[in-house]
């Protein structure tokens, strides 16, 4: 299974989209166990911890060359389990853990120097006909082009953190705002983002789930914070996602409009829950997530 030849990146390539694509792309192995092994690189991150929608999206593209074609990702629950090194690679093992009539299940473990960082548990299902409902979209939003672009909100910030949003390769408009310097507004626990690859990366489905992936794992945390009036830029935050499930429902390009609707039903303890969904720019309901993550503010 092919997974970026229609837009795989040429060497040297600095956009950030042909970036993501290139560690998307995994080196199958000779190695064998009993698990298939893959291997992967990573982002380069100026903070050195590897994305975590980044492995989350390379463990679903590992556990994809496993199965057949007709088969797509609906399902997976995942643990991240320590931080990863953006500098080193990163190996993922594929156990083949059960193949039925129309269902077949994998768990990717992925590991840096023989430690696991990252361990999932995904379902792949045909495409069957059954009973059809979804959540509709929420109504009475902007558009995105109604938004000004990333850009916008980042001025005075620091030129290494400003990277962080510009050179990467989804493009993202907040509603009502971004909470990167400041939070504006009120400090309710909901959001919405607009948000697509910035140029277009083909037809193949694989892709597009796995970026899809990739993409849930940006903002989820935020409704957590902006409940409380934190934005990122606070001295001495600390924030740490500590396991993700997500079911695909339908399919969408992921380099057109998608909305992210977010919100924050509990935090506690120092965890913050995270919950969302993912519509096409008409209405249709994509995805579904959810996310509990590490919350440290530093107290007065």
């Amino acid at each position: 299974m092919t997974d970026v030849d229609p837009v795989s990146p040429a060497p040297g390539d600095t956009d950030p989209v042909a970036r993501m694509l290139d560690v998307l792309d995994l080196s199958s192995t000779a190695a064998r166990t009993t698990e298939d092994i893959f291997i992967g690189s990573s982002h380069a991150m100026p903070l050195g911890r590897v994305f975590g929608g980044q492995v989350l999206a390379q463990s679903i593209v590992a556990a994809e060359r496993t199965i057949p074609d007709d088969r797509a990702v609906h399902s997976m629950h995942g643990y991240f389990l320590r931080p990863g090194d953006a500098d080193k690679g990163i190996t993922f093992a594929v156990d083949r853990i059960h193949d039925g009539r129309s269902f077949s299940t994998r768990r990717t473990q992925a590991f840096q120097e023989g430690v696991p960082i990252f361990s999932m548990i995904a379902s792949f299902q045909d495409e069957d006909p059954g009973v059809e409902h979804h959540a509709p979209m929420p109504e009475g939003l902007p558009a995105p082009d109604a938004l000004p672009d990333i850009e916008a909100h980042l001025s005075g910030m620091n030129p290494m953190s400003k990277s962080l949003f510009v050179d990467r390769p989804i493009d993202l408009r907040h509603i009502p705002g971004p909470i990167y310097l400041s939070v504006d507004g009120e400090h309710s626990p909901s959001q919405a983002v607009w948000l697509r690859v910035r140029r277009p990366i083909g037809d193949t489905p694989v892709i597009h789930r796995a970026v899809l992936a990739y993409m849930s794992d940006l903002t989820i945390q935020e409704p957590i914070l902006r409940a409380h009036g934190i934005p990122w830029a606070k001295p001495g935050l600390k924030v740490a996602s500590l396991d993700h499930a997500m079911w695909w429902h339908r399919s969408a390009r992921v380099d057109e409009w998608l909305l992210y609707v977010q919100e924050s039903p509990s935090a506690r303890g120092g965890r913050g829950l995270g919950t969302g969904r993912i519509y096409t720019q008409d209405g249709i309901l994509v995805a579904s997530i959810a996310q509990e993550v590490m919350v440290r503010v530093p107290t007065p």
